[in-house]
């Protein structure tokens, strides 16, 4: 009877489990906003875009499309309190809205599976920094290190399968016992290990061209479109937007629950994250003489090359790589939680089984991946190799999934449900939200979308 009773207490009114607190709601939602996206992506995509222009238009996209598009996702899922494709099917019934919903349980499966590949080698170099084996610079080169790891047809699918073990393990366990105590945990580690991280790359000799570089912009290259589009692109990357996870995340929030405080707080930290992580990395690169648009080969062999060369690089680069790695655990839990919510309300299945099929059909999807970098090179498809052909869905379905999304709220639901819905009432504030949603926020989402596609 009293575990009947503290069950009960762990599921709100309709059967579905919450949040123990609100903090621990944000923590999770940050974690997964704040992943690869924030430090490996983002600086790599700073670093090819000009530095501090870049920086600039990416923090006008998170405040004006980002940040609304977070409301509209987290206002669907609260309100609806079910999945990413339940939620549209309880708020429009028979109504095309669903493709959101399904879109995003497809991101999931497509992200997630290249997505554990990259953060297998994470835990991988942070193996090789935790034993040594990286303090110094491997016979070959840490380019020919990194090529022959990712070339191998068995050992990059083995950091890939524990990957996804911890992954499946944390989700298994449920909202308040799995997912919302590793952010509870990884989140604050995270904060405090960067901070630390961006204190000692200030005291390099590199530090001041390194903040000019993300600091001090360039203005002529903001006559170049393609900076304004990868910079909307990577908010989309970085927030999560159009892959179903703030949906099924604010559907296990309490009603009672404030939504933009909640979302300002979280949209505010995933971008300092991302500040915070080009302050680590662009002092190291300019102080070593490192070009800063390496592109992905930034964090796996120039900055290893770099903690090669600096007091303490080992230390430095074991507590960079386990922030890597934590980072993308915190995503990766995200991303699982999108498709098993919605298996275990479509198939009755407990949430065990569900994490242990879905995380392994994940897996197994991203085998191609893996082998994608070895035994499978050869195999080309549109001029790309399976990798980046998943890569490029991604890139397509994130935007589709948000402009469906933007839609929605601005065109597809109610106004004053909407604004009931998001906290915002009717105020000026909402009528503003509202108008982003109709008309700015599709306009700018179809354009990325068609940058994507290769059209613009």
């Amino acid at each position: 009877m009293n575990q009947l009773n503290h069950n009960q207490r762990d599921l709100g009114q309709n059967g579905r489990e919450q949040w123990a607190t609100k903090i621990g709601f944000m923590l999770a939602a940050m974690g997964s906003a704040v992943g690869l996206g924030n430090i490996w992506r983002f600086s790599y995509v700073a670093g090819e875009n000009g530095g501090a222009a870049f920086l600039l238009i990416y923090i006008a996209m998170i405040i004006m499309i980002g940040v609304p598009i977070m409301m509209a996702e987290f206002s669907i899922g609260r309100k609806a309190q079910s999945d990413a494709v339940g939620s549209f099917q309880n708020l429009s019934p028979g109504k095309p809205w669903v493709a959101a919903g399904f879109l995003g349980v497809a991101s999931a499966f497509i992200i997630l599976s290249f997505y554990g590949v990259v953060a297998g080698w994470t835990l991988k170099y942070f193996t090789g920094y935790l034993t040594g084996t990286l303090w110094s610079e491997p016979s070959g080169g840490y380019v020919d290190y990194f090529v022959g790891f990712i070339g191998s047809p068995l050992e990059p699918l083995i950091w890939q399968f524990i990957f996804m073990g911890a992954t499946i393990g944390i989700v298994l366990l449920g909202i308040k016992k799995g997912i919302e105590k590793a952010n509870v945990i990884l989140m604050p580690t995270l904060a405090i290990l960067l901070i630390i991280l961006g204190i000692y790359s200030l005291t390099l000799g590199g530090a001041s061209e390194g903040l000019a570089f993300l600091f001090s912009p360039d203005w002529s290259i903001l006559s170049e479109p393609s900076i304004y589009l990868a910079a909307l692109g990577q908010a989309f990357f970085s927030l999560s937007l159009g892959m179903g996870a703030l949906i099924t995340y604010g559907s296990y929030l309490s009603k009672k629950e404030r939504l933009p405080g909640a979302t300002a707080g979280i949209a505010s930290m995933d971008t300092i994250f991302a500040i915070i992580a080009g302050v680590v990395i662009f002092p190291a690169v300019f102080a070593f003489g490192a070009e800063p648009d390496s592109g992905a080969g930034l964090v796996f062999f120039t900055l290893p090359a770099i903690f090669d060369e600096m007091a303490l690089g080992g230390i430095v680069g074991l507590a960079f790589f386990f922030l890597l790695a934590a980072a993308g655990l915190s995503s990766a839990i995200s991303l699982l939680e999108v498709a098993v919510a919605y298996f275990i309300r479509k198939f009755g299945w407990t949430r065990k089984k569900t994490a242990l099929i879905i995380g392994g059909l994940i897996f197994l999807l991203g085998v191609p991946s893996s082998l994608s970098n070895g035994p499978f090179s050869e195999f080309i498809l549109f001029d790309r190799v399976f990798m980046d052909n998943m890569e490029f869905l991604s890139d397509i379905f994130l935007p589709l999934g948000g402009l469906i999304i933007a839609l929605f709220v601005g065109w597809g639901w109610k106004k004053t449900e909407a604004l009931q819905a998001s906290d915002f009432g009717n105020s000026t504030i909402g009528a503003v939200w509202l108008f982003i949603l109709k008309f700015i926020a599709p306009v700018a989402i179809f354009l990325v979308f068609l940058f994507a596609l290769g059209v613009l």
